[in-house]
């Protein structure tokens, strides 16, 4: 697959072959569906547990007699009514423990490349070089690029400072460097922005 590449100014810089077994291939619902779920499974906080009546450690003994103490009857020391005793009724850890095949989240994110490739909403740029970190000339570049309502924005190791700082106040275009590049966050915009040292991170990522 063969797309354009531009400048950030919205220029002609050449061409660029995409691998197809990256970005040209079927995108199939039920895999991204099953990573997108993973994913957020994953993102999920559990509660932290408290430590009930059989967690303590504290004797199970009688320590009082059955009758003739005044009191009420108790069997053991670990009882919610006692201090040091376990907790009644507590939160309880919930690990939800998502599982997916490594094989299977990686032909997610490939379908997810893909489906924007095919979708025409896959942007190539030469780099992310600006000379100044000012937002507005940045939505100036932005609005004859053609970044839609939402854009993610991936560049190779580390994204250029200044482009980070000027897009950080532009709602719905978000940043991150190739090795995030994740299932949920390709999805979740309706345009995908590569530079060609995140394309290159991408391909090898796949092919190494």
């Amino acid at each position: 697959m063969k797309l354009k590449v531009k400048t950030l100014d919205a220029k002609a810089k050449g061409d660029i072959d995409l691998n197809d077994d990256v970005f040209g291939i079927e995108a199939r619902a039920d895999i991204l569906h099953r990573v997108v779920n993973w994913q957020r499974e994953n993102a999920r906080g559990t509660a932290r547990a408290v430590r009930e009546r059989g967690d303590v450690a504290r004797t199970g003994k009688k320590f009082g007699n059955q009758k003739g103490g005044g009191t009420a009857r108790h069997g053991s020391r670990r009882a919610p009514i006692f201090i040091g005793g376990g907790k009644a009724h507590g939160p309880r850890k919930r690990d939800f423990n998502p599982s997916l095949n490594k094989k299977v989240r990686a032909l997610g994110l490939k379908m997810a490349l893909s489906d924007k490739a095919k979708n025409d909403n896959l942007v190539i740029l030469e780099n992310l070089d600006i000379k100044e970190a000012k937002t507005q000339l940045l939505i100036a570049d932005i609005a004859k690029l053609g970044f839609g309502k939402s854009a993610l924005v991936m560049d190779g190791d580390a994204v250029n400072d200044a482009f980070t700082k000027a897009s950080s106040n532009i709602p719905r275009l978000n940043v991150m460097p190739a090795a995030g590049a994740n299932v949920y966050d390709i999805l979740n915009h309706e345009t995908l922005v590569l530079t060609r040292a995140a394309v290159e991170k991408l391909e090898a990522r796949f092919n190494g």
